[in-house]
């Protein structure tokens, strides 16, 4: 169940921590302050701030989440054990095709 005082585990997959290196700085900020939500109340923070843009995806992505933190970058994350435990799988430029 969540609460308020609730902390989420948030673990970055090796490929996501690649691509961290040669984003634009201002991306980088935004992606920190994901974080930050997602830390304290999970991806119902999330979806109470419009800009991110939080939704489920289907198809070959069914079971993940999306969110914006600009026109073009996405980051593509799953949420597992229902509870306190975020994996981040993808930070992209609006490509969902699974490579």
């Amino acid at each position: 169940m969540y609460t308020k005082f609730s902390m989420w585990k948030i673990y970055e997959h090796k490929n996501v921590l690649k691509i961290l290196e040669s984003l634009p700085i201002e991306i980088l900020k935004k992606y920190e302050k994901w974080k930050d939500i997602v830390a304290i109340s999970g991806s119902i923070g999330l979806q109470q701030i419009k800009g991110f843009k939080d939704e489920a995806l289907s198809g070959e992505w069914k079971g993940h989440r999306s969110s914006r933190l600009s026109i073009k970058y996405r980051i593509i994350y799953k949420i597992e054990n229902e509870q306190c435990f975020v994996k981040v799988v993808q930070l992209t430029a609006h490509d969902y095709r699974r490579k």
